[in-house]
């Protein structure tokens, strides 16, 4: 019998029914063949976030049938690639607390298994709004029906019915967003105008994790700009951070005008964009355009949301290139210049 030397070994040889998502940047599905080829050093982590691979594993061991959560925060390397020490020492812990007996894992066998993340260096909580995401993105996939705060958010945001939108719960709302289909999508764009900001704050929060079509893009966009006008900041934010799931026809050209615009580019928008837009910013002038307006703000950790950038396998060589080639008189050139003092 082969050893198990990784987490992606043990739900092999346990037979568990797994479902993995990216809780970094954002919840999203995540295929094990990736953890497999990342736990083998063949990867660096598709979606790091401060550093680390965070991951979301939701999965039925033996005759356990509620399903169990896992929330584990891999570190990384400065390549992005899987630091092995971590890991090994809770697979080792792992198969302690089961008796190496990963095949036949029966009910006595759960809490135990679940209680691997009390005390557990890797383990961590995360946001609500990405607790809301996978829990709807789970119940989906697993084919269990959605929480009972879906209706009364569908009503709500469809305008169909009046409810209080104070009684609104984040989960019904994280619901919706996964479950948004085309007409649930035209609707609400046809209702944004309108939500009170915050229903708007909150739906965002859910918003940035799926994809949104072109007409609700659109709409945000409008909601972000009229928030903006009116100096409500975390509105504006939001709608940029829900943007980051839009098609890049949509998104590219407001974030380009947005950076563009000296008195828009503050910490804040920049960390929207960098958090949850980071996708567009796979373009050759929006990229050193956002590295130049994130050089010109004095009070942001440069060095760190560089790096956190120049994790991210896709942006790893465009950033690295947009440093090098930087004029010793540009605000990156400058930035760089003070680092190495």
């Amino acid at each position: 019998m082969q050893p198990i030397h990784s987490l992606h070994d043990f739900f092999a040889r346990s037979g568990a029914e797994v479902h993995l998502y990216h809780l970094g940047r954002r919840v999203e599905s995540c295929d094990l063949a990736t953890l497999a080829a990342f736990e083998a050093g063949e990867l660096a982590w598709p979606a790091p976030w401060r550093g680390q691979a965070r991951l979301g594993l939701v999965f039925r061991l033996g005759e356990v049938r509620d399903p169990l959560i896992w929330f584990l925060a891999l570190p990384l390397d400065e390549q992005g690639h899987l630091v092995p020490a971590p890991r090994d020492a809770f697979v080792h812990r792992l198969l302690e607390t089961l008796g190496r007996s990963v095949s036949a894992v029966g009910r006595e066998h759960g809490d135990a298994v679940d209680n691997l993340m009390k005390d557990n260096p890797l383990a961590f909580t995360p946001a609500l709004p990405f607790q809301a995401i996978l829990h709807a993105r789970a119940s989906r996939d697993l084919g269990l029906p959605a929480s009972q705060h879906l209706e009364p958010a569908e009503a709500y945001l469809s305008g169909q019915q009046e409810v209080d939108w104070r009684a609104l719960g984040l989960q019904g709302l994280a619901d919706f967003a996964v479950r948004m289909d085309d007409g649930a999508s035209r609707a609400l764009a046809a209702r944004l105008p309108d939500l009170p900001d915050e229903v708007l704050a909150s739906l965002c929060y859910c918003l940035e994790h799926v994809a949104i079509d072109d007409d609700l893009a659109r709409a945000l966009r409008q909601r972000g700009e009229a928030a903006a006008d009116a100096g409500d900041i975390e509105g504006f934010c939001a709608c940029v951070r829900a943007m980051g799931g839009a098609s890049a026809a949509i998104a590219g050209p407001w974030f380009d005008a947005l950076l563009d615009d000296p008195g828009a580019s503050g910490p804040d928008l920049l960390a929207a964009i960098a958090g949850r837009g980071w996708t567009h910013l796979e373009h050759g002038e929006r990229l050193p355009r956002f590295l130049t307006r994130l050089a010109e703000q004095p009070e942001v950790d440069f060095t760190a949301l560089v790096r956190d950038l120049a994790l991210v396998p896709r942006l790893r060589l465009p950033v690295l290139m947009t440093l090098r080639e930087a004029t010793e008189d540009s605000a990156i050139g400058r930035r760089l210049a003070e680092l190495s003092r």
